[in-house]
């Protein structure tokens, strides 16, 4: 059983326990003996599956089941033994004839109430806290519980001292202690939640990672952190103009769409260029209100270059322009996109596609075909794309995903080899066939086969979106009727031939954890319901302080119940492990990572581009909504405040 289900499993034995519980105590205060002994039955059995489900939680390791056995279980357990001790003699008794009443004392009913509440505030824990569990948290937790057992209490015994109800008829619970009880456990829990999100919103500044914290030596600002204003030898200066505006575009797949554009078309224009050269790219803002910057996604340009607002520029308003400039060291298939109200801006059409070939490519493509992958108001744009190659021609596919969840590619007709992943060329990729690709949200892939004799089609999540034909008039033939639903996924930790990579073995200088999940934080000086990491959203996750020429290593671990691209900007990160299975395939540098539910990766990169940079997911809205943070050299400043340091944020 994988950890995801595992925790849905945990989640389902705290609910049904809590309902159990519950029930066993108003059937109880309602005088319905037999029915409640055998709820009290069925609710202890469940609190012990509660248990298995943690124990074997924690087994998969300590994030998945840290407030759970800390606090929840043992919470539960112990609510759980006084609620059987108290309240199970006397109904049994019942049941068996022994007693008159089932419930003539209002003790037994409490104690079963409490079990509930336990039950109840174990999955709130969890649901809303998580991982780690703080002290404050821990206080309020029990602190809510322990006010809804006296509230409860006391409303029971209210209507015997009014005279509301017989004596003899045993405890009961009048609309005023109903209201009572209701009030008194939201008043508190208001006043926790409020105590709990001032104490959670003040967090320290940096962390270190185990290493040295900053040093205080002179800063250096990222905007000094800028280009080389010469290409390499041999190399050209290319020059590109982009405006940002808002137009009407017509996809390929024919469907109309009110778009924020570069230059009028969605995707942008394509820049281009050749291992060596200087890009140089004016951005202009004719008319998007909220403001744009480029982000050269997966490509390490110098902090300066990288298109934050807020962290290495300020934002373009509508009338400004912003330089960039960098040398096209790298060579593979990157993409660009707006970094200022992302989750809005790229959605709407604010991307386009940079690829760098190599000076002398020793197996150049006769057909390269740049596949960027986009949804617009629910549609693919990418659909009924039609290209024509000779057979025996080498056909070069470059996948792009620009949209914020995962998609799934799946070549029909031919084998392929997958020659390139996020921009990084892959050592001995076989061929394979009849296998899907999963690609993350801003991921990339790169595709190489031999052209047949009869058509190709590529499907993107089981639909058939670029062809690719022999001759302009071939019939679709086999490739269309293939249902790709069923292929396996090519699993890229395998796939390759193994190289030694120092990285791999080098001792870390610095080893930061990133827990994912979600909670109640502060997003931006407001509580919300946020996508956190280690428990806090932007901005009040503190910094990952690093100096240049440090070894780091990560561990990403995903709590939550969705998917989290993992995204550093500035460096390409060596997969080390996934779920503790290391990676035995090609070295697999990437600069997205799909962290699905429950897992665990283990990731290095070397320090050597200074500056600060973000850390986020690139699910744009989970980013929007807290997860997200800074990986700061030390030393390095930043003169550009005033706007959301993420970019990310709408106005409001």
């Amino acid at each position: 059983m994988t950890t995801a289900a595992l925790t849905v499993l945990d989640h389902a034995w705290a609910l049904l326990a809590a309902v159990g519980w519950l029930a066993a105590a108003v059937t109880t205060l309602r005088g319905y003996a037999r029915v409640a002994l055998t709820l009290l039955v069925a609710a202890l059995a469940l609190t012990v599956g509660k248990a298995v489900s943690v124990a074997l939680l924690a087994g998969r390791g300590w994030w998945f089941a840290q407030e759970k056995v800390l606090l929840g279980m043992p919470l539960l357990a112990v609510a759980a033994v006084i609620a059987v001790a108290v309240a199970g003699p006397p109904l049994y008794a019942r049941v068996t004839g022994a007693s008159g009443r089932a419930g003539d004392r209002p003790t037994g009913v409490v104690a079963l109430f409490g079990a509930g509440y336990a039950a109840l505030a174990g999955f709130g824990l969890t649901y809303l806290a998580g991982y780690p569990l703080t002290l404050p948290v821990a206080l309020i937790t029990v602190g809510l519980v322990l006010a809804a057992v006296l509230l409860t209490a006391r409303s029971l015994a209210a209507p015997l001292e009014a005279g509301e109800a017989n004596p003899d008829a045993g405890p009961s619970l009048s609309r005023r202690g109903f209201l009572g009880v209701a009030g008194g456990v939201a008043a508190v829990g208001a006043t926790g939640t409020g105590v709990g999100l001032t104490l959670l919103s003040s967090a320290p500044k940096h962390t270190a990672g185990g290493g040295p914290g900053p040093s205080g030596a002179s800063p250096v600002s990222v905007a000094d952190l800028r280009g080389p204003d010469t290409p390499a030898p041999g190399g050209v200066r290319r020059a590109y103009e982009l405006t940002a505006r808002k137009a009407a575009v017509r996809l390929p797949s024919g469907q109309d769409v009110d778009a924020w554009t570069f230059e009028g078309v969605a995707p942008g224009p394509q820049i281009t260029a050749t291992q060596g050269d200087l890009v140089e790219v004016t951005l202009a803002n004719h008319d998007i209100d909220e403001g744009v910057t480029l982000h050269w996604h997966g490509y390490d340009v110098p902090c300066g270059e990288d298109g934050v607002a807020g962290l290495s520029q300020p934002k373009v308003n509508p009338g400004a322009t912003f330089d960039y400039r960098f040398r096209a060291d790298q060579v593979g298939t990157y993409w660009y996109h707006t970094h200022h109200v992302s989750h809005v801006g790229v959605r709407r059409g604010l991307y386009g596609v940079l690829v760098v070939t190599p000076r002398a490519d020793p197996q150049p493509a006769d057909l390269d075909v740049v596949v960027p992958v986009h949804t617009f108001n629910g549609g693919p744009a990418v659909a009924g794309v039609e290209h024509v190659a000779p057979a025996g021609a080498t056909v070069r596919m470059r996948l792009v995903n620009t949209d914020s969840d995962p998609r799934r590619f799946a070549l029909a007709g031919t084998g392929f080899r997958v020659v390139a992943v996020d921009g990084r060329d892959l050592q001995g990729p076989g061929e394979t066939s009849r296998t899907a690709l999963r690609v993350a949200a801003g991921g990339r892939r790169d595709l190489v086969f031999a052209m047949p004799e009869t058509p190709v089609a590529l499907f993107v999540d089981g639909v058939a979106a670029v062809w690719v034909r022999p001759r302009p008039d071939a019939p679709d033939g086999e490739a269309a009727t293939q249902d790709t639903a069923g292929w396996p996924e090519l699993d890229l930790l395998t796939y390759g031939t193994s190289a030694p990579v120092p990285l791999r073995t080098a001792t870390p200088d610095r080893h930061f954890t990133l827990v994912l999940d979600r909670g109640v934080a502060m997003v931006d000086g407001r509580p919300a319901f946020a996508q956190t990491v280690n428990g806090r959203g932007h901005p009040s996750i503190p910094d990952q302080i690093v100096t240049e020429g440090d070894v780091v290593r990560f561990t990403v671990v995903n709590r939550s119940l969705e998917t989290h691209p993992w995204h550093l900007h500035g460096h390409p990160v060596l997969i080390l492990s996934r779920d503790g299975k290391p990676a035995e395939g090609s070295p697999l540098w990437m600069d997205t990572f799909d962290v699905r539910p429950g897992e665990v990766w283990e990731v290095a990169f070397q320090a050597n581009n200074p500056g600060i940079w973000m850390n986020h997911c690139h699910n744009l809205p989970h980013a929007e909504q807290g997860m997200m943070l800074h990986l700061r050299y030390d030393g390095v400043s930043t003169p550009f405040h005033g706007s959301h340091a993420a970019g990310h944020r709408h106005p409001s």
